[in-house]
């Protein structure tokens, strides 16, 4: 069973995407603000990372830098969610820490982003 981390802030979003990806049997971890991210990412090491930008204790774009240091987490596929406008600096962050992806969530429903993660672990395996 693949693993995902679901990185939210909004508990209704956050939810929302948890019952998405089990009813598709993934095994789900969730944390609400960066920092319990960061530590549930090293810890449990989830095949793919859903990872909101703008959130409390530590933003995406630290998280995904603290997260590039390390062996593991280098490596790991990350899907950005975000509805933030994002302008040359942020896109030029995103970009040095490489994520897989990156969709607007007002854009995406949840099943564009399901098939998006099915197809980033199709790839990567």
């Amino acid at each position: 069973m693949k693993k995902v981390l679901i990185i939210e802030d909004d508990q209704i979003i956050l939810e929302m995407y948890r019952d998405k990806f089990e009813v598709s049997n993934f095994g789900v971890i969730t944390a609400l603000n960066g920092e319990d991210g960061l530590k549930s990412a090293i810890t449990h090491h989830p095949d793919l990372i859903l990872l909101d930008l703008a959130m409390p204790k530590m933003d995406g774009m630290t998280l995904m830098q603290e997260l590039r240091n390390d062996p593991w987490g280098a490596k790991v596929p990350v899907i950005i969610l975000t509805n933030l406008n994002l302008d040359g600096n942020m896109l030029e962050n995103i970009i040095k820490n490489k994520p897989t992806y990156s969709l607007m969530k007002a854009n995406t429903t949840p099943e564009e982003v399901l098939d998006k993660a099915k197809e980033i672990l199709t790839i990567k395996m």
